[in-house]
């Protein structure tokens, strides 16, 4: 008895190389996104799994997250801008050098002799004003609406180190340029570090290396700034990410979590009342477990959608600031003639007025207790009471003292910044 020899089919073609340059586009998306755009829940819920830069999103979340009148977007435009500042400052880096002899002659190179130089220079400084301002109004609206409290105390702890850090990348940051306006703010800024007690003058020549602002500080300040405080605060961000999505998404009111409960009537007398679960989710926008429906929606595409936007706007209004004015460049350091006054950036003119009244309690004292209090807050305000609500009646008081502080630093920095002219005066900006 014979068998058939069984004849195996042959090999596949290869492809045309027209087909593999065809198909190349296809492929390339497919290989990045192993999915088409979602067209049901289940599609888009799985979107969140099979997508990396999807994959740090939650599958959904609550709807009062996509408030805009309640985050006011405020911590993505801080984010978003600190990836502008990386990008910018990744391209700064190929035309800078930390030497006294060079800084400042690079700057000018910059300036007049590499293409688009200005504008670049004008989106890092820019940016990193308003990194520090988001930052701080950040911080604000987290307190304001109680959303520090359990069980994200530990996750405000993090964004007050963060707004720490973010201030001295500025700072270190400012004295690159090494023009007079770096030389001399920088040079206060240190003096005001060396009002601390006891370890106030180790401290100021930690950072300077010397006794003044040189080589060494410009040295320092360079590494701190490019290197060590962006490593820091880079991971500071992935923690405060992921405990967001540990500690239950953003904060919101206690009535956004429970609603009255919605009758459904049964199919046959006598038949118990459904209750929808995950059938339920993937058909319809709106579930119901128990006597809570369900207000939460995909992540894809609602929160995507509302962070591309915030980007767009944030990226708009950085070039736009860009075009329109130029970062100061003063003339080279002469350590011969100091201004007068000469003061600290912006952001530390606050400390700057303080320490004209006392040097010690403006310099160190009151910023210090500031601080402490601020990190200490959601483990002394225990009421789970006006969490998620701007200004909640129950929070009246610490509201109110949080303001004071802040309305205080805010006035003591438009004080320093037109008030106060030669020997530190008072003087009318008219």
């Amino acid at each position: 008895m014979s068998t058939a020899t069984q004849v195996p089919p042959p090999p596949p073609r290869p492809p045309s190389v027209w087909a593999v340059f065809r198909e190349m586009p296809a492929n390339v998306w497919s290989s990045i996104f192993r999915n088409p755009l979602p067209s049901n829940d289940l599609e888009r819920a799985s979107t969140s799994f099979t997508n990396f830069f999807l994959h740090i999103h939650p599958v959904k979340v609550h709807q009062n997250t996509l408030r805009p009148l309640y985050t006011l977007g405020l911590g993505l435009m801080s984010f978003f801008l600190y990836i502008i500042l990386a990008l910018t400052g990744v391209l700064l880096m190929f035309y800078y050098v930390p030497s006294t002899e060079q800084a400042y002659d690079r700057m000018l190179d910059l300036r007049g002799s590499v293409a688009f130089g200005t504008f670049l220079r004008n989106m890092h400084r820019w940016a990193a004003h308003g990194m520090v301002a988001l930052v701080f109004l950040h911080m604000c609206r987290v307190f304001l609406t109680g959303s520090y409290k359990k069980p994200r105390e530990f996750n405000w702890v993090l964004g007050v180190v963060l707004l720490l850090v973010t201030l001295g990348l500025s700072f270190t940051g400012y004295l690159l340029p090494w023009d007079q306006l770096a030389f001399w703010a920088i040079t206060v800024g240190a003096a005001i570090a060396g009002y601390a007690p006891v370890f106030g003058k180790e401290i100021q020549f930690l950072l300077l290396g010397d006794a003044n602002v040189g080589q060494e500080a410009l040295l320092r300040f360079y590494v701190l700034h490019v290197a060590v405080l962006p490593a820091i605060l880079t991971l500071l961000i992935a923690i405060h990410f992921w405990r967001i999505r540990k500690d239950g998404g953003l904060s919101r009111p206690a009535e956004a979590e429970v609603r009255p409960a919605l009758e459904l009537a049964p199919a046959e007398p006598g038949a118990a009342k459904r209750t929808y679960g995950l059938q339920g989710l993937v058909r319809g926008p709106l579930t119901k477990t128990g006597n809570v429906p369900d207000r939460s929606v995909f992540s894809w595409p609602n929160l995507v959608t509302a962070e591309l936007f915030v980007l767009v706007i944030t990226l708009a209004v950085i070039l736009v600031l860009s075009l329109l004015f130029d970062a100061p460049l003063e003339e080279p350091v002469n350590v011969m003639h100091p201004p007068n006054p000469a003061k600290a950036p912006w952001y530390f003119l606050g400390l700057q007025e303080m320490v004209s009244y006392s040097a010690f309690w403006g310099g160190v004292g009151i910023p210090t207790l500031f601080v402490i209090l601020l990190m200490v807050a959601p483990y002394l305000d225990r009421s789970p009471k006006g969490v998620g609500v701007w200004f909640a009646r129950e929070r009246l008081l610490a509201n109110t003292v949080f303001l004071v502080f802040v309305l205080l630093n805010v006035g003591f920095i438009i004080l320093g910044t037109f008030f106060r002219g030669p020997n530190w005066m008072f003087v009318t900006p008219w």
